[in-house]
């Protein structure tokens, strides 16, 4: 699935992408970590992997999936 970098906070490694769609989904330090990057800028187009999230399973539940990598899209 193809996002938009929105935010991004080095000393956390973590932040939010936006879909496609608009809807913001964030990202922890795990997820980041995952895709081998060292920065990120906001605008920048990403690729996410996700996986379903059950009701009140953390800060990604109201949208119903969890970012499991965040990595640059390379065309």
């Amino acid at each position: 699935m193809q996002a938009t970098a929105y935010t991004y906070d080095p000393e956390s490694r973590s932040g939010q992408v936006l879909l496609d769609d608009g809807t913001p989904v964030p990202f922890d330090a795990a997820a980041f970590d995952a895709g081998g990057l060292r920065l990120l800028r906001p605008g920048q187009r990403v690729r996410i992997e996700t996986e379903e999230t059950e009701p009140g399973a953390g800060p990604e539940s109201g949208s119903g999936r969890r970012i499991t990598l965040v990595t640059l899209q390379t065309f």
